[in-house]
């Protein structure tokens, strides 16, 4: 029994040497690797940033009223192009019941006292007209007619005022009118016939009517983040793509870099605005969302390679040259801007020699 385990074990020993053997030549008869080549080649290079954001009008305002009421026309519809002082709406005024009644009761108040007033002026006038009494006497009395006189006149137009929103004396000029305060075109009516609405003061922005801008003159409003926005100066240009507009770029020119970053999804993001150049073909409705590449620097016509070839060690840069058929040698080369993809060659290599790129395939 013995001698049976004794000569399995030799057998197995046996077996392993063999295969061992045999994966070893496997090994040493594989084919050897085959490498791609390529060549350096002139191209332009451009470094770029991206920001998101949108297309708005550089001037947008709202158009908001100057006294509380129901709206009880509107003149314009979003779309309209208008004028600055054209008219926008009409506003009803629903007086305050007690700011009426206060004006009802001065005005009774005014008048009693002008008739009383009236009634001794008339008296006073005749005795001045037949020398019985003094200048100055009449003087007096003619000072304190005109006054009530007045008195009821302003106590009449404050009781309009509440009532209607205007006097009669002031004409054109009321707030009931809203007109607006710059050309362009409405963007949006926000309201419509029977709104209540609110005026706008010093603790209250009011209810907006309209917003009107101008739509001649556009703006980038972006955001960038705080890794990038330290390679932005004013006057870089920008190459604008709107996304409702396919197969179209805008040129742009960066005009203001925010001096404070908000915090957005964990990330400090930077406010920029940047003038869109317009064409006339052209038209770019407000809101458009929009990419902008910001162009960080740029080389026209330099010796590149594809940034998948370089290696780098030691803060050094390496390519590997071709010095003999499939047999590369690692070379150190000076780089220049990369655009992520390619990047420029200042020198090491020149553009007729080949480097080492992907595996091809093997030989059979």
């Amino acid at each position: 029994m013995k001698k049976i385990i004794r000569i399995s074990v030799l057998v197995g020993f046996l077996a392993l040497v063999v295969y061992t053997v045999y994966y070893l030549y496997q090994k040493d008869q594989e084919a050897p690797v085959k490498y791609e080549t390529t060549q350096a080649f002139k191209t332009n290079i451009i470094k770029r940033t991206v920001a998101t954001g949108s297309v708005v009008p550089r001037k947008e305002i709202e158009i908001k009223p100057k006294i509380s009421g129901i709206i009880e026309k509107l003149y314009v519809e979003a779309g309209n192009t208008i004028k600055k002082g054209d008219l926008i709406a009409k506003v009803r005024v629903i007086p305050n019941m007690v700011s009426l009644n206060e004006a009802e009761s001065r005005l009774k108040r005014a008048k009693i006292s002008y008739r009383d007033v009236e009634l001794e002026y008339n008296r006073k006038k005749t005795l001045y007209d037949k020398k019985v009494i003094a200048d100055a006497e009449y003087q007096t009395i003619e000072i304190k007619y005109e006054n009530a006189k007045e008195e009821v006149k302003t106590a009449e137009n404050n009781l309009q005022l509440i009532k209607e929103g205007v006097t009669k004396d002031d004409g054109k000029t009321t707030n009931t009118l809203v007109r607006s305060t710059i050309s362009g075109m409405v963007l949006q009516v926000p309201v419509e016939e029977g709104n209540s609405i609110i005026e706008s003061n010093n603790f209250n922005d009011g209810t907006t009517i309209a917003t009107v801008a101008n739509m001649s003159e556009m703006i980038f409003k972006g955001k960038i983040d705080e890794s990038e926005v330290g390679k932005l100066k004013e006057g870089m240009n920008l190459i604008m793509h709107i996304g409702a507009i396919e197969n179209k770029t805008f040129d742009a020119v960066l005009e203001y870099i925010s001096p404070k970053g908000e915090k957005e999804n964990g990330a400090i993001q930077f406010e920029i605005k940047a003038a869109v150049k317009l064409v006339d073909t052209l038209f770019i409705r407000a809101g458009y969302s929009a990419n902008a590449d910001i162009v960080l620097a740029k080389r026209d016509s330099v010796l590149a390679i594809s940034e998948s070839l370089v290696s780098f060690e030691d803060e050094k840069t390496y390519v590997e040259v071709e010095t003999s058929e499939q047999k590369f040698e690692k070379r150190e080369i000076k780089t220049g801007l990369s655009d992520g993809i390619n990047i420029e060659i200042l020198s090491g290599i020149s553009s007729d020699e080949k480097l080492k790129g992907k595996v091809l395939e093997s030989f059979e």
